[in-house]
């Protein structure tokens, strides 16, 4: 069984390094990030992220 969770909080998911806690709210606002609200946490589902911040990167031809 693999351990590594799918659903961060939106603070788990900004220590990894990818984006700044303030990015993944506003654009977690802008209904731009896969997520789900529990109650009043939003977690977001970080393997998606990924493959959503891939696809867009993608799509406007820019490597970072």
């Amino acid at each position: 069984m693999d351990n590594k969770k799918v659903f961060l909080t939106i603070r788990e998911t900004a220590k990894t390094g990818i984006l700044s806690e303030h990015s993944l709210r506003l654009l977690q606002k802008q209904g731009r990030i896969p997520f789900i609200m529990v109650g009043t946490k939003c977690l977001v589902n970080y393997p998606l992220l990924l493959e959503t911040l891939n696809k867009e990167s993608e799509a406007n031809g820019k490597l970072c």
